[in-house]
């Protein structure tokens, strides 16, 4: 253990987080404080605190060991087909902050006497215990609109013809659909008027959307009884299907509003209410918006540009 007091403590350190993280994921099937903020804390924290327990480590070094650490524990998740790297990269900029907090904090508990091992450990295990309580019982309350508008430069009743169902929508050019987010391709219709089912096809599946209000030609609401993944997960070693592709994020219902505001003039407005059961939930509805956004304009510029054409 003296011999080598770096290895020692990433071995800790793995061990610790890979408890956590079984917890959290494979018993209380969430993804929440524990996942994103508390593991992070411990990686970062804990290699430098018993590394600097054993023999003198400087701040870069802490820095180093606790980042080296981190690097073990996103290969692991990758080789173990625990998660893909597109999830791994919408967490890194948190995860990061975490680890460089806990190291910080981690080399400062021996520059001084004001942590000993046993407050630490006991300190760590309430932090540990109070977050996966606080994931187990907390649920999304709210739906989370996200709106879209565009500019169509036609009269309303050629828009709305548009909106109800419209046809096959060019390969993607957004960088973001190039990571394996789903994105949409083509709407159909069965039925019209209130009660018929609109499909909405995404690449991983279709969206079943029955309608719930039919005013031609200004809105067309509907909710979403069934939905597919919203990703094809990317790992390098195995094809993989993580937990949090299953129900962690679900829209609820959407509607077109259209507005005539000229002659040959409509503004075309997009909705969805979803709800993210991920935390913490303002980091994770942040990169939610930003893809419903992106899924809004492919399917209201291709609107536009069906509609301008004819």
């Amino acid at each position: 253990m003296k011999k080598n007091p770096k290895l020692f403590s990433i071995l800790i350190t793995l061990i610790v987080s890979a408890i956590l993280g079984y917890i959290e994921i494979g018993i209380f099937k969430e993804y929440g404080w524990t996942v994103f903020l508390v593991i992070p804390f411990i990686i970062g924290f804990l290699p430098p605190f018993i590394n600097g327990k054993l023999s003198e480590i400087s701040k870069k070094e802490s820095y180093k060991l606790s980042f080296l650490t981190l690097g073990i524990v996103l290969i692991g998740l990758l080789i173990f087909a625990i998660e893909g790297m597109i999830c791994i990269a919408m967490s890194l900029p948190l995860i990061a902050l975490l680890v460089w907090l806990g190291s910080y904090l981690g080399f400062k508990a021996n520059s001084g006497k004001w942590i000993n091992p046993t407050n630490t450990t006991i300190g760590l295990l309430i932090i540990c215990v109070s977050s996966m309580s606080f994931d187990y019982v907390n649920e999304p309350e709210n739906l989370i609109p996200v709106r879209t508008k565009v500019i169509v430069n036609s009269n309303i009743e050629n828009v709305w013809k548009n909106v109800v169902t419209f046809d096959k929508i060019d390969e993607p050019t957004d960088w973001i659909f190039k990571t394996g987010i789903s994105y949409p391709t083509d709407a159909t219709i069965k039925g019209t008027g209130i009660g018929a089912i609109r499909y909405c096809n995404f690449t991983t599946g279709s969206f079943v959307e029955p309608i719930t209000t039919w005013n031609e030609p200004n809105l067309l609401q509907f909710d979403v009884k069934e939905q597919p993944i919203p990703m094809n997960e990317f790992n390098p070693f195995w094809e993989i299907h993580p937990p949090h592709l299953d129900g962690y994020f679900k829209s609820y219902k959407g509607q077109f509003k259209l507005t005539k505001i000229g002659e040959n003039k409509t503004e075309l407005e997009g909705t969805t209410w979803y709800k993210v059961d991920v935390t913490p939930e303002i980091y994770w509805k942040t990169w939610s918006d930003f893809i419903i956004h992106r899924i809004h304009k492919r399917v209201l510029n291709h609107i536009k540009i069906e509609t301008e054409n004819k």
